[in-house]
């Protein structure tokens, strides 16, 4: 009977201390902003091998206990922010005559303010209501409005926002709310399974619950540039993600965050915005935590630099005009006097190959190491030149003023 007790005891403290879920107490004491899993750093990654593995084997599994377990850390976002049109006069031509001035005034171009609205997601990182989501989300916005789980609605305050990254870091006034924790996306494998949360098309507002949609990764290390902002190593999914989306997290089978769903290819447009099929984008976590403390410290990142070099990609007519037999790397056309580019003896007519040991295969691959970088940062080109490797070092300045 003695033995049958201890062993009920031993049961029910072994089940008190493994039960995992989204924290409402004070994250351990350290420097940064957010909370690593344990998975991540301590476990061995065959913890995540059986959490994949176990989905076939009930209708509760490891899919449904990660929406369990993330689903409260989920916020919905709506913001408001202004831009300027300038309307033109029909007559704009002749207000450049005193004359007709004199006699109707100035009033060629009038601007005026308009609100725009969008919506988007986030999820909670801290229990003291420190949120992440996404630049194009929220960045500009002149308000913001958070919806919590519980239905309740927050002002929350850009703490920062980095344009280039599409990161932006948000803060409402809260204590002791669950968060997530976030993995470690190098370990990220293609065929896991991936989970979506989110607010497409403004779900969230119809009962403050995420819409889930689940997946497997796609694709691993994708690159892409789109509207001056870099996507560096974007883990690709076919979970579903459409328009409100982004910002959300997509997560692996134990509720860990591997990246912030961000952008889609999408054939399915529609006034409210663009739906799925299939190809989503997300921002992997491990470079979103490379950001985020920044962020918090400065409150942006500076990157307020030139090169002073225009590059140009490869073509048959060049590659015959230098005799060359591969098109790998950027050929430099031209080069600015006194730019950094200037300074790091480059010279029209090199051929990148490689900067700071990624391979330059095309103009956007130069694009995405350099745009990505931070005023003053040093970067370690490998050039060609009349048939020879050489390195030199371009440091990242800001352009004088005249």
């Amino acid at each position: 009977m003695k033995n049958k007790i201890c062993f009920k005891l031993l049961v029910i403290l072994f089940l008190i201390f493994s039960i995992q879920s989204c924290e409402s107490k004070e994250p351990e004491k350290t420097s940064k902003l957010w909370v690593e899993a344990k998975s991540s750093k301590t476990e061995p990654l065959d913890v995540l091998d059986d959490a994949n593995s176990s989905v076939s084997y009930s209708r509760r599994n490891a899919i449904t206990n990660a929406v369990k377990k993330c689903s409260a850390a989920i916020v919905g976002i709506n913001v408001s922010s202004y831009v300027e049109l300038t309307r033109r006069d029909p007559f704009d031509i002749f207000y450049d005559d005193p004359m007709f001035r004199h006699f109707f005034g100035n009033r060629g171009r009038r601007t005026q303010k308009y609100e725009i609205q969008g919506l988007g997601s986030g999820f909670l990182i801290s229990p003291d209501g420190y949120i992440l989501t996404n630049h194009h989300v929220a960045g500009n916005a002149s308000k913001i409005i958070v919806t919590t789980t519980d239905g309740k609605k927050y002002d929350a305050e850009i703490v920062g926002a980095d344009k280039t990254s599409d990161v932006c870091l948000l803060k409402i006034n809260v204590k002791n709310f669950p968060y997530l924790k976030l993995a470690n996306s190098d370990d990220v494998i293609t065929g896991e399974w991936a989970i979506a949360f989110g607010n497409p098309f403004g779900l969230f507002d119809l009962n403050a619950h995420p819409t889930v949609t689940v997946g497997v990764v796609s694709n691993t290390g994708v690159n892409l540039i789109q509207d001056d902002r870099v996507y560096k190593n974007m883990i690709q999914t076919d979970a579903a993600i459409s328009s409100g989306n982004s910002g959300g997290p997509l997560v692996n089978a134990l509720g860990e965050v591997m990246a912030i769903n961000t952008i889609i290819f999408s054939t399915a447009q529609s006034q409210r915005g663009a739906g799925s099929i299939g190809i989503g984008f997300a921002i992997p976590i491990n470079r979103v935590k490379e950001i985020v403390d920044e962020l918090k410290e400065k409150k942006t990142i500076d990157r307020d630099f030139y090169h002073g070099m225009e590059v140009r990609e490869i073509d048959e007519q060049i590659q015959k005009y230098l005799n060359i037999e591969k098109s790998d790397g950027v050929i430099v056309f031209s080069i600015e006097r006194n730019s950094p580019a200037n300074d790091a003896k480059i010279e029209p007519g090199d051929i990148i190959l490689e900067i700071d040991g990624m391979k330059i295969l095309r103009q956007d691959d130069f694009l995405i190491n350099v745009l990505d970088a931070r005023k003053g940062q040093k970067l370690n080109l490998k050039l060609l030149r009349d048939g020879k490797e050489i390195n030199t070092v371009l440091t990242l300045k800001s352009r004088k003023k005249r």
